[in-house]
């Protein structure tokens, strides 16, 4: 399971490095193996380890119908296989970086099964405009709050 935020630079050639943390883990889970798509909502990147975006790939081949088409569309369509190098670097294609509007500054974002992929000051707004909403309620009570 992943978690923690890792800042990070991007290269010029749109490269970044896995936090050592992290890439002994996704050599062990996948052989350094990952697809980065797009998701919904905030600009961000999804980045996910092989098992776990053949799971997720299942899950939306299940949903047939023009909201099932438009999910897959923007997902699947958008999705790129990459390797860790040598180095524990990825490449971030240039047209994910440029629909999450990533730049140089990146933060890398553990979220269990998967990673997400922000611009470092989109990151931080979005922390700062959650930690100003609250829990959801319906968390506060399963959590314990």
């Amino acid at each position: 399971m992943f978690q923690g935020s890792y800042p990070l630079s991007l290269d010029a050639k749109g490269r970044m490095t896995v936090p050592a943390e992290m890439r002994e883990q996704l050599e062990t889970l996948c052989q350094g193996k990952l697809t980065v798509t797009r998701h919904f909502g905030p600009n961000f990147l999804r980045v996910y380890p092989e098992p776990e975006w053949d799971r997720m790939r299942g899950i939306l081949a299940k949903h047939q119908g023009a909201d099932g088409e438009a999910v897959r569309r923007l997902i699947v369509g958008s999705a790129d296989t990459v390797q860790m190098d040598g180095a524990g670097r990825i490449l971030i294609s240039p047209i994910l970086r440029k629909a999450a509007n990533l730049d140089r500054r990146v933060v890398l974002v553990g979220d269990l099964q998967r990673l997400e992929l922000w611009d470092e000051e989109a990151h931080a707004r979005y922390l700062d405009a959650q930690a100003e909403a609250g829990i959801p309620e319906a968390l506060r009570n399963a959590l314990g709050f």
